[in-house]
């Protein structure tokens, strides 16, 4: 979860400002207006500084998922609720994270953890 914040934390500073909240979605094809992403801010920032830090990153994250691993699954599931991770789903969200990967490689990483060989 700390890489991912990091994805949202353009200028490292440890805080994901409205922008950097906007500037994220808009990297993965998605538009959040202005008002939108104050309104996320608002709804998070527990220390008043307009800011989400990473507690308050960790909060969206259980709200969102109700749980961090099941939420962090469905980031890279092929169809929402299959239950899947395709090498096409895994390259596309590497990808849109900054960590490109070929398919062949996306490929040997889902193969690791295959445990029932339907890839």
């Amino acid at each position: 979860l700390k890489r991912v914040f990091g994805r949202f934390d353009g200028d490292n500073d440890g805080k994901i400002s409205a922008v950097e909240l906007r500037a994220y979605f808009a990297s993965i094809g998605e538009y959040m207006s202005h008002e939108e992403a104050q309104g996320v801010i608002d709804d998070l920032d527990m220390d008043g500084d307009n800011l989400i830090n990473f507690q308050d990153f960790l909060r969206l994250m259980k709200m969102e998922g109700g749980d961090d691993l099941k939420a962090a699954f469905e980031m890279f599931e092929f169809d929402k609720g299959s239950g899947r991770i395709t090498p096409k789903s895994l390259q596309r969200v590497l990808t849109r994270l900054g960590d490109s990967k070929s398919y062949d490689e996306c490929v040997a990483m889902i193969q690791v953890y295959d445990t029932d060989g339907n890839g």
